[in-house]
């Protein structure tokens, strides 16, 4: 881990591009059917090489096994990490927002417990956040945690969650308080996905996928060493979890919106059965510019987000902005791949190379107006807080 001792931000850059691009190309050689980046087992073997080869933890305290990075080193990580084409893991809640939630609030033996798991990639978390009746509206949770012993008894169902088939553990936000305002009843469980009482629905995606599942939670017994913070606290600390990753979230995606912006190009160039080019038709390269102009205000927006997170100023409503500019001009990038694409768009999967990819992604696309907050949701807080707008 030389790398990490490097003398400047672009020598640090320059290393870890050529010791990714290694890695990642020994790594898909090596895989028995090929690279398959959209396959579960495929991505969660890829995640737990980084963290043997001591990539995760990143910024976390040397004590707890980390590499102190700066915001600004991670940073570099998950551009270069997207540029290498290496696909996201399957543990990104567990790096990403539960590692740096219980380095902020959690106890010395939950952090003993629970921070060497993640590290090593050995335990997968989930977050048991959404329900039927409370998807954006998070303060309308229903599910209950009540007092029973040394402990609680859960119960409750949440849905959309990501990954649940695959977590051994969930972070829980349930109500513990139902006299208290809605936003101040709600306490931060841990939550054993193996325990008696826990059930797991996958739910079947429009690209025949299940990221997403339903989970049950009947009479499942949550012990008291298991509450992050303060009963009837988790709302804070909730929204403080929703914070950490804010400087990186948008790079890997981001990074991803400019290849296939280039990947749409390249496809435009391929003439027709009749010999046309939809790269010559000026509505094309018209719409073509417009996304060119998103993909650089979105990464003007993102240096803005890391800036501002070096800092230290607290989250402010323009995540909500960056949010709503970049899933639905994403949406709008993939629609004109399938204008692009024709009939081709509809070639059975895995015939047709980057034809392929893009209409994967596309169906997939639907979902990223809704997935952590949707337009709307973010459309009042920018309304709000932004623009001053008195609630309608």
């Amino acid at each position: 881990m030389a790398l990490v001792g490097a003398a400047d931000d672009g020598t640090f850059r320059t290393g870890l591009r050529q010791w990714l691009a290694q890695a990642y190309a020994e790594f898909a050689a090596s895989w028995k059917d090929g690279p398959q980046p959209r396959v579960l087992a495929y991505r969660k073997a890829w995640e737990d090489r980084l963290c043997a080869q001591g990539w995760s933890a990143l910024g976390w305290p040397t004590q707890y096994g980390g590499l102190a990075l700066p915001l600004s080193r991670q940073a570099i990580f998950h551009e270069e990490h997207a540029r290498c084409g290496a696909p996201l893991g399957v543990n990104l809640i567990g790096h990403g927002i539960l590692a740096p939630t219980l380095l902020h609030f959690g106890s010395d033996a939950q952090k003993e417990r629970f921070l060497p798991g993640i590290r090593t990639n050995r335990e997968v978390w989930c977050q048991g956040y959404s329900e039927p009746g409370a998807g954006s509206d998070l303060a309308s949770v229903r599910t209950r945690a009540e007092p029973d012993g040394d402990g609680w008894r859960l119960n409750g169902h949440k849905i959309w969650t990501s990954f649940a088939d695959l977590a051994q553990w969930a972070f829980v936000l349930a109500r513990t308080n139902l006299q208290a305002p809605r936003h101040r009843g709600l306490s931060f469980l841990l939550v054993d996905m193996r325990a008696p009482g826990v059930r797991v629905e996958p739910i079947r995606q429009l690209t025949a996928e299940a990221e997403f599942c339903e989970v049950f939670f009947e009479d499942v017994r949550v012990p008291r060493d298991q509450l992050v913070g303060e009963v009837d606290q988790g709302w804070r600390i909730a929204m403080a979890a929703a914070s950490f990753e804010r400087g990186t979230y948008f790079i890997p995606r981001l990074v991803r919106f400019a290849q296939e912006l280039a990947q749409l190009r390249r496809l435009a160039q391929n003439p027709d059965a009749r010999g046309r080019r939809p790269s010559d038709d000026v509505g094309f390269r018209r719409q073509w510019a417009r996304l060119a102009v998103d993909s650089h205000v979105l990464a003007l927006k993102s240096q803005r987000a890391l800036a501002a997170a070096m800092r230290g100023d607290p989250p402010g409503p323009q995540g909500s902005s960056t949010k709503v500019h970049w899933s639905e001009a994403h949406q709008r990038l993939l629609e004109l791949g399938m204008h692009v694409q024709g009939l081709d768009a509809c070639a059975p999967a895995g015939m047709s190379g980057l034809a392929d990819e893009m209409t994967h992604a596309y169906l997939w696309s639907r979902a990223e107006t809704i997935l952590a907050g949707t337009s709307e949701i973010q459309r009042n807080i920018i309304a709000e807080h932004m623009l001053g707008l008195p609630r309608g």
